[in-house]
């Protein structure tokens, strides 16, 4: 089956409920004053080592996480703050590691880009560029052979797209009819290279068309559309398909990490994205348009978000630190 060619994916207002566009608002909102706050510790000194920020590119995880199953499977690169709010973990426990206390998902020995959670199939933030490709597909194999109806979300981005696990992944998963979705979040700079300059094709989810994998563009500034991409993809795999790719038309409006000026961009670019193309304020303006709720209900939600975002940030800074014995334990050899 060759990929199909398509333009971002607009979607249907109409079938949408306030009390999902209300749990969307939610979800997008937490995890960018999550994101605030994290760049704000980091500026204090509070978050050593590499800091990637989400802010910018919400929709994409709300929505796929919004068209996902129980005991459906995640995994992603060093960007993951956002991926392991959206999939349920405690703002607490994300926050501790990020400080590296002991009330971490890692106890403290992570940081901000290796954290995992049993519990909610989260399989981890990856330091390497592209590694989790590979692991999320070997994580959709066990699914496949244990038969259990699980979908396996691996996500990557335009930079990633070009390392050669990707394809070797692409070739296993084909032929071998594998339940994954290659989430390419194209936030269109990879680490600071725009697209353009970097990629002999503008779509790179036809890059598994010599493998016979379908896919499309959507519009991953929009949580619905990428909530109906989300379901197409996912019932493909569940019907025993194979794999599929999704590459998210998305947006970063911070540097690759917390020490990138990003000056290979300009500041009018950024500001035009905020300002015609936000996600939060999409469906901010969704719910206002809809008169489903009004500005100081807005106002409301944002305060109670805010103080759960405080309360994790004060939780971080008071968790003890690793024990030194820490240094000695989950070493394998």
């Amino acid at each position: 089956m060759a990929a199909r060619k398509s333009a971002p994916k607009k979607t249907a207002k109409s079938n949408t409920s306030k009390e999902e566009l209300l749990e969307y608002y939610r979800e997008m909102l937490l995890i960018r004053r999550f994101e605030e706050k994290s760049g704000q510790l980091y500026g204090m000194g509070l978050i050593g080592g590499f800091c990637h920020l989400y802010i910018g590119q919400e929709a994409v995880v709300v929505g796929l996480e919004a068209a996902a199953k129980e005991g459906d499977k995640r995994l992603t690169s060093y960007r993951d703050h956002g991926h392991m709010l959206a999939c349920g973990m405690d703002p607490k426990g994300v926050m501790a590691e990020l400080t590296g206390r002991e009330g971490g998902y890692s106890r403290g020995k992570g940081g901000s880009m290796h954290m995992f959670s049993k519990e909610k199939h989260f399989y981890g933030g990856h330091g390497i560029v592209g590694a989790q490709v590979p692991i999320g597909t070997g994580l959709a194999f066990a699914d496949k052979y244990l038969d259990n109806g699980g979908v396996t979300f691996a996500y990557f981005g335009d930079g990633a797209a070009n390392q050669g696990q990707v394809y070797e992944s692409f070739n296993m998963a084909s032929l071998w009819q594998l339940p994954v979705i290659y989430v390419i979040e194209n936030n269109q700079y990879a680490m600071g290279t725009s697209l353009q300059r970097a990629s002999s094709t503008p779509d790179i989810y036809t890059r598994g068309a010599s493998f016979g994998i379908p896919g499309e563009a959507v519009d991953g500034m929009d949580v619905l559309a990428v909530k109906e991409a989300g379901e197409r993809a996912t019932e493909h795999c569940r019907s025993g398909n194979g794999p599929y790719i999704l590459e998210m038309k998305t947006y970063r409006y911070r540097g690759h990490s917390m020490s990138d000026p990003a000056k290979y961009r300009t500041r009018e670019e950024v500001q035009k994205v905020r300002e015609e193309r936000d996600a939060i304020e999409h469906v901010r303006e969704l719910l206002l348009q809809g008169k489903h709720v009004s500005e100081d209900d807005l106002k409301a939600i944002d305060k109670e978000i805010k103080a759960v975002v405080n309360d994790a940030a004060e939780f971080s800074k008071t968790s003890p630190e690793p024990a030194l014995e820490e240094l000695w334990t989950d070493i394998y050899a």
